[in-house]
């Protein structure tokens, strides 16, 4: 059984008829990459998901995650914060290579970041959320070649990682509390799961 913090590779794939194609979704904590013609789609709060592609060869994927909070000490580079920031995005980077992806030709598009989890008020977690995906893109050297962080809205992402393009829908008013229930329970799974699982870097 793998920690509840680990990052997953999404299951919910489906087809859609509304763009004609197959489609995965990807909830808090999950993964989906591909070299098809296919859409990949996430709904965020204070998460966020980079989206990337070997520009060339069109195999792309895309994440959602969110920092644990780490208790006050999110300034410093070996936090457990950042180590779950850094092993969720890794994931996805080394997916991608696996399949046939070259990081030269890696670019990224980002989003989320929403400040819309009332009950964290010590710390905007979506504002540290993006900039930590930003920093940990630079560091990378992985051109951000679009994004939307931040605000107060959440937002509904279509990511076509064949074309690199990407539909976002701000979601002005939610019907029900779903997504901020979703978000919650991530996060209080963060606090007590371990960062588990090896990385190959390559």
């Amino acid at each position: 059984m793998s920690a509840p913090s680990q990052e997953q590779l999404a299951t919910n794939v489906y087809y859609d008829r509304t763009f004609d194609r197959d489609a995965a979704k990807i909830l808090p904590g999950e993964y989906y990459f591909t070299a098809k013609d296919m859409m990949i789609v996430t709904v965020l709060g204070s998460c966020v998901s980079a989206c990337l592609r070997d520009r060339v060869t069109g195999i792309g994927g895309m994440n959602h995650f969110m920092l644990p909070d780490s208790g006050g000490d999110s300034d410093s580079p070996v936090s457990a914060s950042m180590r779950y920031g850094t092993y969720a995005m890794e994931v996805l980077i080394n997916e991608l290579l696996k399949a046939g992806a070259r990081r030269d030709n890696l670019e990224a598009k980002v989003f989320g970041g929403g400040n819309v989890l009332r009950g964290f008020v010590a710390i905007n977690v979506g504002e540290r959320n993006a900039q930590f995906v930003r920093n940990y893109l630079r560091t990378e050297q992985i051109r951000i070649v679009a994004e939307d962080l931040n605000d107060i809205h959440p937002r509904k992402v279509y990511f076509f990682p064949r074309t690199g393009k990407v539909l976002v829908k701000k979601l002005k008013q939610l019907n029900n509390n779903t997504l901020v229930n979703r978000e919650q329970d991530y996060a209080s799974r963060l606090q007590t799961g371990p960062v588990t699982g090896s990385v190959d870097l390559f």
